[in-house]
């Protein structure tokens, strides 16, 4: 026996760090020539011979140890010659394949330099499981980091899982693993087996794994992602050259599971996704979707936002060019793609992240830093070059292979404050004794740095529900960088105010008026999200007070409110259309509630005109951000709970004047400031009869008078009608497009509220 017996009980035992050593072919000094070694623990029979046109004998090798490990020699051979094996098991059956300890790593030098430099933007190309072809053999080749492992071995669908078969190699101080497997290609099942420091042993998932079983199986799969042809050139190219905060963003929130079923049980995938979603997104006119967290999650309650594989979308609706033909065909159809990411935490599995190696890798050791009380997940070590790397390159890759338009952060506020809802005690102050999180500071700087710089166009969007500054400002100047922030705020005093009785809103005016105070200190949207619509708080419809037809004036207030309010748009499935339920993610929308009478079809109609509305008048977007695009012309008749404010473009090309009555008592001859002369257009009522209203109005029209009000040089009278919003633009009371509307749908002569123009056939939106 030529190999060492420490060295043999080593590998027996699965303990050697680095099995290239010993295992294949290698040169040997004494006496000269070669030593060949594999370990397979069904083999009974190995034989080594030369592939065609190599140059070397065939070796016979001979048992040396029980366990599998065979070994032979070869004297006065002076190099190593490309070889496969012949392996006989024990029931008489042969297969031929190529060592895996014959190939060099695949990965470089300068691969660890930046891999623990932790500046490896492109780490889906190294780590995980790559399909490659290496000295003209194709297979897998297999890298995962995990520093303080004892030993690390791919075992899967191809070996038995056996973690005997297919020891990896540690490279060094890197922390990765590595191993090339001739043979395993895209389908394969497999999972790391990582013996830690303390002999034991655990079965992980990849962290970088493109693909996995479907939940609650837990294996990785390999996979090529890039196989999909994309055709959304022409939007990429667009993209790259436009500026989100200067056009319309109106955003519908989906979850992709509970958005339309094929059966009770059964949802859409992303293939039979794609035609249904995109008919309706435009046909309602939104400009976006977005979808709730797509990376794969084992735990379906958690809606995708305790993420197990941060580079695998889940395969509960498809493989992953499923997921790229449904984005490539919304890019097709002009519709952007926001999807949520999740770098805040992650679940306790002990198959993911967890742990990974025995000790806290991806998350902190003290649970003063590492442990969420609230969710019970981890906290990632954004301090630690490689996990700030990991989650850096999950963004850009999202951006890469998959298109995306936009990243929509979780929870931003618990990354931020090291003692997010904790008690004295539970945290640890950082080196200068503050609450900050200076190093999720950096990460997140870095984040949005580096999806602006190589992705140009696409959107970073923060979940932060606190008053940290500049949240929405460049790193150069000590903001953190993203594109936007959701207005929590916005959106709890505006629900608020909406969910009072009537009666009372004259005391809290101010839940309206103060969002301006703060306006154009971050780039805004104004969120109606899921969060708003579980957990036993209500539907949207359900929190409006009074009757029924109160409950829908109100809501179609409100949905006008967030329309012509400065900030970009997003809105929760359900809502366009005043779901009744709290949303069920193992339901659907309530589609059968549009037969149910004239109010839930009208919601869903004055939806899609406030998108149109939206597009079509640049003063409504152009200037979300600029101080020139918003202006009061009255916030304090709380008496009456009459509002009014106009919105316009920085150059004040046109302007719309934006009226607000907030109780159920129409307002006749009620006089408001105008900021220019002559008839001004009703091109939008909320209480039209399309939408379920009572449709009452101003008849299309009114004209603005020289007599000063509100500060304005000019003011007209106006009907406004009960719980209502109207919007006027300056111009012609009818034009041609009235002509056309007033054929299409006849107007009696008792009725006066006008409706958007090309949006008031009453056809369906489905």
């Amino acid at each position: 026996m030529i190999l060492a017996p420490d060295e043999l009980r080593k590998l027996v035992e699965l303990k050697h760090r680095s099995p290239h050593s010993i295992l294949g072919l290698h040169v040997r000094d004494d006496p000269p020539g070669l030593v060949a070694r594999v370990f397979d623990p069904r083999a009974v029979r190995v034989v080594l011979r030369p592939v065609a046109a190599a140059r070397g004998p065939t070796m016979e090798l001979a048992r040396i140890h029980a366990a599998g490990v065979f070994e032979g020699a070869a004297e006065a051979v002076p190099e190593v010659f490309k070889y496969e094996l012949v392996i006989t098991d024990e029931q008489g059956e042969s297969r031929t394949l190529r060592d895996p300890y014959s190939f060099l790593p695949t990965l470089t030098d300068a691969d660890l330099y930046l891999l623990g430099k932790g500046d490896e933007r492109k780490l889906h190309d190294k780590l995980g499981a790559q399909l490659r072809t290496v000295d003209g053999v194709s297979g897998t080749s297999f890298a995962v980091w995990a520093p303080n492992a004892q030993r690390v071995s791919v075992v899967g669908s191809f070996n038995h899982w056996d973690g005997r078969c297919h020891q990896m190699r540690s490279l060094g101080v890197s922390g990765i693993w590595e191993i090339f497997i001739p043979g395993v290609g895209e389908g394969a099942l497999y999972k790391y087996e990582i013996r830690d420091r303390h002999h034991r042993v655990r079965l992980k998932a990849d962290p970088l794994g493109f693909f996995m079983e479907l939940p609650p199986k837990q294996a990785s799969i390999v996979w090529n992602n890039q196989k999909f042809k994309w055709t959304d050139g022409p939007w990429l190219a667009r993209r790259a050259k436009s500026n989100p905060l200067q056009m319309p963003v109106s955003t519908y929130e989906l979850h992709l599971g509970s958005w339309r079923k094929k059966t009770q049980a059964e949802s859409l995938g992303y293939r039979e996704l794609a035609a249904p979603l995109i008919e309706y997104l435009q046909q309602m006119g939104f400009t976006h979707v977005e979808f709730m967290p797509l990376a794969e999650h084992a735990f379906y309650p958690s809606w995708g936002y305790q993420v197990t594989g941060y580079f695998a979308p889940t395969s509960r609706y498809g493989t992953p060019e499923d997921l790229q033909y449904l984005i490539n065909e919304l890019h097709r159809a002009d519709i952007g793609v926001i999807v949520d990411w999740v770098p805040a935490h992650f679940p306790r599995d002990d198959w993911a992240l967890a742990r990974f190696d025995g000790t806290g890798l991806y998350e902190h050791e003290d649970p003063r830093k590492g442990a969420h009380q609230d969710w019970g997940t981890l906290i990632f070590n954004y301090g630690r070059n490689e996990v700030a790397n990991f989650l850096i390159a999950n963004a850009l890759f999202w951006c890469e292979r998959y298109h995306i338009d936009g990243l929509r952060v979780d929870a931003v506020a618990s990354m931020l404050y090291l003692d997010y809802s904790r008690k004295p005690g539970q945290w640890i102050p950082n080196r200068y004794g503050g609450r900050e999180n200076l190093e999720a500071i950096d990460f997140l700087r870095r984040f949005n740095h580096l999806v602006h710089t190589e992705f140009p166009g696409v959107m970073t969007i923060a979940e932060e529900s606190t008053a940290w500054p500049q949240v929405t400002r460049p790193p150069y100047v000590g903001g953190l960088g993203f594109s936007m922030k959701w207005n929590m705020g916005w959106m709890h005093d505006t629900l608020e105010y909406f969910q009072r009785d009537p009666v009372h809103r004259k005391y809290h005016q101010h839940n309206l008026t103060f969002a301006m105070l703060y306006q154009y200190h971050e780039n805004f949207i104004l969120p109606l999200s899921h969060d708003e619509v579980v957990h036993g708080k209500g539907s949207l419809l359900r929190r409006m007070p009074g009757d029924e037809w109160q409950r829908f004036a109100n809501l179609r207030v409100l949905l006008g409110y967030q329309w012509l309010f400065p900030g970009k748009k997003l809105l929760f499935m359900g809502g366009e259309l005043g779901q009744g339920g709290e949303w069920n993610a193992n339901g659907e929308v309530e589609w059968h509630l549009l037969n149910a009478g004239p109010y839930h079809r009208g919601i869903q109609q004055m939806v899609a005109d406030l998108n149109r509305l939206y597009r079509a008048q640049p003063g409504l977007w152009q200037a979300d951000f600029d101080p020139q695009g918003f202006q009061w012309i009255d916030a304090s008749d709380n008496q009456n709970s009459v509002m009014s404010f106009i919105r316009r473009e920085p150059e004040r090309v046109s302007e719309l004047v934006v009226i607000l009555n907030l109780t159920p008592v129409p307002r006749h001859k009620y006089r408001i400031g105008m900021p220019r002369p002559g008839l001004w257009r009703e091109v939008f009522n909320s209480d039209a009869a399309l939408y379920g209203g009572g449709n009452l109005g101003n008849f299309g029209r009114v004209q603005a008078e020289d007599l000063d009000w509100h500060n304005q040089s000019y003011s007209a009278e106006f009907t406004l009608p009960p719980l209502s919003i109207l919007v006027f633009q300056p111009g012609p009371p009818y034009g041609a497009e009235d002509k056309e509307r007033a054929v299409a749908v006849p107007v009696e002569e008792k009725t006066n509220a006008s409706t958007l123009v090309n949006s008031s056939t009453g056809k369906s939106a489905t």
